[in-house]
């Protein structure tokens, strides 16, 4: 195939028709140039009422997406702030853990609970020590700030203990400022109230006086901190009052804690079998 160039005659016809329109749109330009300045100024007119709408719009997007970032990094500093505060929890309950272990004169071990049923009349809670670690059953567990309960049954690396809301809890209790004592036990109703009975009618009891082990019953070392007095009720009938205690160690809260490698006396405990076989 062959293209034709074209001639020159040919050239010279383009080029004359090519200024022919640049002339021509000179002249139209000229002419209505007044329209066109006025066309001019309406587009501008036109997009100054709208440039700020517009303006809004972006502001509105840039605002929309500073409040979204802005709403998840709230909800970051929120989850670091409960993290930092639950620590700060944790770490003050260590420091007293720490400080009754030092000041403490019982032989104390340390041990995490690892599971707790407390929704029942039965409850129980257990530890992560047990027979390898010589714990044995009968020994109290207690925290900083008193007594939880004592163990029942034992295993390899781990330990039952029945706390003191269990209805097969006893122990034996006195008021620290009038010395006079009874039986700490719980009804297995309220979950913040204990019983102390048999405390004598004549016996003052002032709210809020501290209950502690008496160590009578050669179980509990004497003066592990129970609870402290809430009210008192007369029982018809009887020569005693009942005193409601409220428990010092919040079992739903407690994490960790001591069992205390206390063994009752021997001595004390065969004579208290030999005076039940010589009322037999």
């Amino acid at each position: 195939m062959r293209f034709k160039l074209p001639s020159i005659a040919d050239a010279k016809d383009y080029i004359l028709t090519a200024l022919i329109l640049i002339i021509a749109v000179a002249l139209m330009i000229g002419r209505y140039q007044g329209g066109l300045n006025n066309l001019r100024k309406a587009s501008i007119t036109v997009f100054s009422y709208l440039e700020e709408p517009l303006s809004n719009v972006r502001v509105y997007r840039r605002a929309l997406k500073t409040n979204t970032y802005l709403r998840k990094q709230n909800v970051l500093l929120l989850d670091e702030l409960s993290r930092l505060r639950a620590a700060e929890q944790r770490n003050e309950q260590l420091r007293e853990l720490l400080q009754f272990s030092s000041e403490s004169n019982l032989s104390l071990y340390p041990v995490q609970i690892v599971g707790k049923e407390l929704n029942q009349v039965t409850n129980s809670l257990t530890v992560d020590a047990g027979q390898e670690e010589d714990i044995t059953n009968g020994m109290p567990m207690v925290s900083s700030e008193g007594l939880i309960g004592k163990v029942i049954l034992t295993a390899n690396g781990y330990s039952q203990i029945m706390p003191y809301f269990n209805t097969l809890f006893r122990v034996s209790a006195k008021l620290q400022q009038s010395n006079a004592y009874g039986i700490v036990s719980w009804d297995g109703e309220s979950t913040e109230e204990l019983q102390l009975n048999y405390v004598p009618q004549t016996t003052d009891v002032d709210t809020g006086e501290v209950v502690v082990t008496s160590g009578y019953s050669n179980q509990f070392p004497p003066d592990i901190p129970i609870g402290k007095v809430l009210r008192t009720e007369p029982q018809e009938g009887k020569e005693t009052q009942r005193v409601y205690i409220e428990p010092f160690v919040n079992l739903f809260e407690i994490a960790e804690g001591f069992i205390v490698k206390f063994k009752p006396d021997t001595t004390i405990k065969k004579l208290n079998e030999d005076y039940e076989n010589l009322l037999q």
